[in-house]
């Protein structure tokens, strides 16, 4: 059967060659399709645009503006939409949607909402809740000749939620269900999921409320959110109820969920569902990834099982999969609460003889000795360390403060601003709020001085 060319089969071939990242190939359909006499229209480079925009950059994408002139092809709303939602891929977003809006405009085109959403959505990612509201007042509510979409209310609540406006998002989003608008299940679970973060139980709990008695189902993503906050208020009993509610209802996991529930039976001392659980995942076809490993091999250095742990993880070195930063700080700090300080010290030793980076799991091995009163350890493992960061300064200056050496605590955040690091406001203020405590007017002063001459001495280095 003869199949006839067309542009609309052209456009698919397109669509199919970007999507698959093949856009040198696609650019090669567009030449033989005009070979062939099949002329490309605006959908054809709309499309190319989109590929380009994903997958390159803006700068790519914007240039086959410059071709569809060329082609004598007009650019319509769907071609600077698509270079808007380029434009949020990168760091100048704001600017570059800005420009892409100003444009249209001299050119003729109307915007829709779909710019306005991608505009709104641009100057939350810059931090500017504001302006993004006053977009949606100013453009779509007042003129009236836009309507708003569940895109467009799921952007405003989001972008609220992500700028720490959580109160004004719940407050747009009761004024939206007092005017009759018809939110649907993902501005529930953007914010149950934001109220879960911010730890605003009483709201979160209320919202759920609403939902069960609204034409909405909850689904995986809403159980997930309020399994994660009950285990995270260690209400491992009600999570376990939802994640049991969950299953029965046919819904599926996915393996950073399992691993949630895992690390909460382990906390919940409840070790044979725990097993039972990891086996009925491979039975469904999961295989554990380091997460999971890290888990598992955490409840046995908790149970004090350190040959089970590192067993374990060999087994998962055996099966392909790379310890990282978490897998040597959770072997390290059970072999210290075990009481093996030199296996511990080995093992970073070990660390420092490869390439993996070692300086995490060395901050928090500090910490974990301060922490259980072995701070003349964590010293000389601090003095023997060769990087070291912010971090390890500050838990130093923090612990030795909690141990009232502020005198110590003192020459350590000297020694950190000398070494061109940042020190903490919370540090600064311990230091002389201890030293007044138990020296001198005149030791804090002092301490000022050297301070103050350490920062200039830095930045005259600089």
């Amino acid at each position: 059967m003869f199949l006839r060319l067309s542009t609309k089969l052209l456009n698919i071939s397109i669509a199919s060659l970007c999507r698959a990242k093949q856009l040198e190939k696609a650019e090669a359909a567009i030449v033989d399709g005009i070979k062939l006499g099949v002329l490309p229209n605006v959908v054809t480079y709309n499309t190319l645009i989109t590929g380009y925009c994903q997958f390159i950059g803006f700068d790519a994408g914007y240039d086959v503006i410059r071709r569809m002139k060329e082609a004598e092809i007009t650019p319509d709303v769907i071609t600077y939409n698509s270079l808007m939602a380029g434009a949020t891929r990168q760091q100048n977003s704001l600017h570059r949607c800005r420009e892409m809006l100003d444009e249209m405009l001299q050119i003729g085109i109307t915007p829709d909402i779909w710019t306005y959403n991608t505009l709104m959505h641009s100057y939350f990612k810059s931090g500017n809740p504001g302006e993004a509201y006053k977009i949606f007042q100013d453009e779509i509510i007042l003129k009236k000749n836009i309507s708003p979409c569940h895109a467009t209310f799921n952007i405003l609540i989001n972008g609220l939620c992500k700028n720490g406006c959580i109160g004004n998002a719940l407050m747009f989003f009761r004024d939206l269900k007092q005017q009759g608008y018809d939110l649907d299940i993902v501005t529930y679970n953007i914010l149950i999921s934001s109220l879960c973060k911010a730890r605003m139980w009483k709201s979160m709990m209320s919202l759920l409320e609403e939902l069960s008695v609204s034409d909405h189902e909850p689904n995986a993503i809403t159980y997930t959110a309020v399994m994660k906050a009950c285990f995270r208020r260690k209400h491992f009993r009600e999570g376990l109820e939802i994640f049991l509610e969950m299953k029965s209802k046919g819904y599926a996991y996915d393996l950073f969920s399992y691993c949630t529930v895992v690390g909460a039976l382990l906390k919940s001392g409840r070790s044979q569902d725990t097993y039972s659980l990891i086996a009925h995942m491979i039975k469904i076809g999961y295989e554990l990834d380091i997460v999971s490993y890290n888990t598992l091999i955490n409840w046995h250095c908790k149970e004090h099982k350190i040959e089970n742990a590192y067993n374990l993880s060999i087994v998962a070195k055996e099966r392909g999969l790379k310890w990282d930063a978490y897998t040597h700080t959770i072997l390290i700090n059970g072999l210290y609460k075990s009481g093996d300080f030199d296996g511990a010290q080995r093992h970073i030793d070990h660390l420092d003889t490869t390439t993996f980076d070692s300086l995490v799991t060395s901050n928090c091995f500090i910490d974990s000795l301060c922490k259980f009163g072995h701070l003349e350890y964590a010293l000389q493992v601090f003095h023997s360390m060769v990087v070291k960061d912010s971090f390890t300064y500050s838990s130093m200056v923090h612990n030795l403060c909690r141990a009232r050496k502020y005198r110590l605590a003192s020459q350590i955040l000297l020694s950190c601003i000398k070494a061109g690091f940042k020190t903490l406001k919370s540090d600064r203020r311990a230091v002389v709020k201890g030293l007044s405590l138990t020296g001198s007017k005149k030791d804090v002063m002092r301490h000022k001085l050297r301070i103050q001459t350490a920062k200039l001495l830095f930045l005259r280095k600089k």
